[in-house]
């Protein structure tokens, strides 16, 4: 079989993109947002991290730019290896296809 795997894609994307992986987010994501819902003071204690999440996310991706120019060939060598593991992956194990109620 031929890998599905093109040079923009990253394999991150790939995974998240599996129906059974969509679907547990989808569902974990649900269920967060029925609980910052229901208890007023869960969803100040989630905003307050969700912003401190962010804004570190940023500050890190800030420093970590010129490390990742420098590494951009292994991340690409890396990438393209986890992408054919991926479609070894999904052949061997057909259940990845299907969301996880079934």
């Amino acid at each position: 079989p031929t890998s599905i795997c093109h040079v923009q894609e990253n394999v991150l994307q790939r995974v998240l993109q599996l129906p059974v992986v969509s679907s547990t987010c989808e569902t974990l994501q649900r269920k967060y947002s029925s609980t910052k819902e229901s208890h007023p003071l869960m969803a100040s204690v989630c905003e307050v991290y969700e912003r401190g999440v962010q804004g570190a996310g940023a500050l890190a991706m800030w420093g970590m730019e010129p490390v990742v120019r420098r590494l951009e060939p292994q991340f690409a060598v890396a990438n393209n290896l986890a992408c054919r593991g991926l479609d070894h992956l999904e052949e061997k194990i057909p259940a990845l296809q299907y969301p996880v109620d079934k």
